[in-house]
Formats: structure tokens, C-alpha cells, sequence
């Protein structure tokens, strides 16, 4: 099995989108309307910005998880015990950001949240309805308005070969959110767990864009969505010597939106960062 780039101008997109998401918990766009060469522009400010000391100058806020996080604190996946290899910087519109860089983040923020409605009024619409009736609103307004939809900035720096046995960019993990929306790497890495327990490389092709479930989703849905395992594994040979930037866009519901009979989207978040050791 792999996973296909679906055309986002195609008739059949939807259909076919959707499919994949149910399948595998994740989905490829090309032919999208997020610009190539916005994600560019934000890919080389920002590696300009993660080379540089002024980072530091941006220490994430520990109640507002806002700014900058070195790699001294970053994450350690569930049922790991080694920290990721990376360092990032969490971006919220109302969040403190260099405003040499707001511009650009900001417009890729919109435009990804606007997108990101669109499919989940895909998914929606593509749901049996004994899965959409388990929705207590429509998918696309659980996002709206929410100040809770996190874009990430992932710098994995280049590796020396002295790293921790065992410590790779980012372990085995799956998303908290609802859905996510990220466009294809600078450099190959990122893997799903396929039903069987393999790994599958998701396609790195430039330009598209990759899609995938989070909890969130499958409460919300009573598991008919899979929100599935995925990583990104460590660089062989030459490639060890580039870093990686990465702009996940965690699509997060407002607190108060209803998952489930046991859960709002506030008391899931919570319960996932106290098992993370975030909070």
C-alpha cells in the first residue's frame, strides 16, 4: 500500500480524499491553493531565524505555550523515553512573534485555517450518517474562531552521528487536534504506520500538501477516522547534513465544543498534555 497525491481541481477529489483519510488517517493534496512559494519564503526566513541567536530572545511563555522551544525541552513522544531531535517555535496570531516574520506566518495561518475548513466540510459531507450524527456541530465550525489552532515551526537541525541511541527527529506519535494540515517538507522523513504495523513514506513531493487525522477527529467520529501513528525518522548519509523545517498547523476546536459523551475539546487537551508532561 501507498499513499497517493490526490488532484485538490479533480471531480472526484472529495471521494477520493476522504478515502484515504479512512484508510490510512491520511490524506495528499497537489494542485492546492496554498502558494508554493509562500511556504518558501517561510522556510528560508525561518531557518535564517533558527540559525541565529535572536531565538532566544522568544523563550516560550510555559502558560501560553507560545514562542520559542529550544531542543533542552523538547518533546518526549508517549511510551518514549529519549527527546525528540528538534526545536521549534509555537505561532498563535495573538502570540509573540519577530515582526520581521509576522507578515508572512500570519498569511500562511489564514490561508491554511481557510483551507483546512474546506476539507474538514469534506469529510463531513462524506461521512456515513450514522458518523455524522456523532458531530454536535458541523466540523468546519468547530475550528472557527478558535484561538486554540497552533502553527508550528519545526527546525530539525543537521546530525553530528553522536546523537543518543535510539533519539530520532520525532517519535512514534499521534496528533492531539482535530486535523492536520502540513505542506510537504524540505527534506524526506516523515513515515505513517500502516494498518499492519509497517511503515510507509508519505510522499515529500514540493508543492503538496499532507493531511492528517488527530484524536480529536476520532472521538469526534467514534473512531470511524483513524487517528494514526507517524515519525520522522533520521537522514541516511549526505542528507544527515540538512536540516529540516517543518510548519505543522494543528487545527484545534474551541474549548467548549463537544467531542464526545466523555470528552469537550478543552478536558481531551488537557488530559493528552498531563500524559505528555507538557502541564
Amino acid at each position: 500500500m501507498q499513499l497517493v497525491a490526490v488532484d485538490y481541481q479533480a471531480e472526484n477529489a472529495q471521494e477520493e480524499f476522504v478515502k484515504s483519510l479512512r484508510e490510512t488517517g491520511f490524506g495528499v493534496l497537489k494542485n492546492h491553493p496554498i502558494k508554493q512559494s509562500l511556504v518558501q519564503g517561510i522556510y528560508d526566513n525561518w531557518q535564517d531565524f533558527f540559525n541565529s541567536e535572536e531565538k532566544n530572545d522568544y523563550l516560550y511563555n510555559k502558560g501560553k505555550q507560545d514562542g520559542f522551544f529550544p531542543q533542552s525541552v523538547s518533546e518526549v513522544a508517549k511510551g518514549f523515553t529519549k527527546k525528540d531531535i528538534k526545536e521549534y517555535y509555537h505561532y498563535y496570531p495573538w502570540g509573540q512573534c519577530p515582526e520581521s516574520l509576522r507578515p508572512q506566518i500570519s498569511q500562511y495561518y489564514e490561508e491554511a485555517n481557510t483551507l483546512a475548513t474546506e476539507l474538514l466540510g469534506w469529510i463531513e459531507a462524506h461521512s456515513p450518517s450514522e458518523v455524522s450524527d456523532k458531530y454536535s456541530q458541523p466540523l468546519g465550525n468547530m475550528i472557527k474562531d478558535s484561538d486554540q489552532t497552533l502553527l508550528r515551526v519545526l527546525h530539525y537541525p543537521p546530525l553530528s552521528g553522536d546523537e543518543e541511541v535510539d533519539a530520532i527527529r520525532a517519535a512514534a506519535h499521534e496528533d492531539i487536534n482535530l486535523i492536520t494540515i502540513l505542506p510537504a517538507a524540505n527534506e524526506p522523513g516523515l513515515q505513517v504506520q500502516a494498518k499492519d504495523g509497517s511503515w510507509l513514506d508519505v510522499p515529500c513531493d514540493f508543492g503538496s500538501l499532507i493531511v492528517n487525522i488527530g484524536d480529536m477527529l476520532q472521538e469526534a467520529s467514534g473512531h470511524y477516522f483513524p487517528s494514526t501513528t507517524h515519525r520522522v525518522v533520521n537522514p541516511d548519509g549526505a542528507d544527515m547534513t540538512k536540516s529540516r523545517i517543518s510548519l505543522p498547523l494543528f487545527l484545534h476546536p474551541r474549548p467548549d465544543v463537544v467531542l464526545s459523551e466523555r470528552h469537550t475539546a478543552g478536558s481531551y487537551l488537557q488530559e493528552r498534555l498531563r500524559e505528555l508532561g507538557v502541564i
